[in-house]
């Protein structure tokens, strides 16, 4: 995952550029909380999220909950669940980050994103 200062999201496929955006996919975008990310010593960008959130925790927005960043928009569709490849970033990380990798999305507004920008729930 490389990091950019901008990016396209594209309704109902993902962020352009992004090697998990598929058409019709539930696993679109990955929302992870900042607070979890510094817990655990992680870089940000490294549990291949998309947003790193800071000032909520991602994990209390319900399966449903529509989100506004920048002028696009997701809706949350599940939770992610760590996979074994967490491991492969560091021994015992897959462990570490249960209830804590983050919330899946799909892009439902196609628009762009940046950097900085603010997240409103809907």
């Amino acid at each position: 995952m490389d990091a950019r200062e901008r990016a396209q999201a594209l309704e109902g496929h993902g962020l352009e550029g992004c090697a998990h955006a598929r058409p019709g996919t539930k696993r679109q975008v990955l929302f992870a909380s900042a607070e979890h990310l510094n817990a655990l010593g992680g870089e940000y960008g490294r549990i291949r999220e998309n947003f790193t959130v800071e000032g909520d925790d991602v994990h209390s927005w319900p399966i449903g909950q529509r989100v506004r960043v920048g002028g696009a928009e997701f809706e949350i569709t599940m939770v992610c669940d760590p996979c074994s490849r967490m491991d492969e970033i560091r021994p015992g990380l897959q462990a570490e980050l249960d209830g804590k990798r983050g919330m899946l999305a799909r892009v439902v507004g196609s628009g762009e994103v940046a950097a900085g920008d603010e997240i409103e729930l809907l």
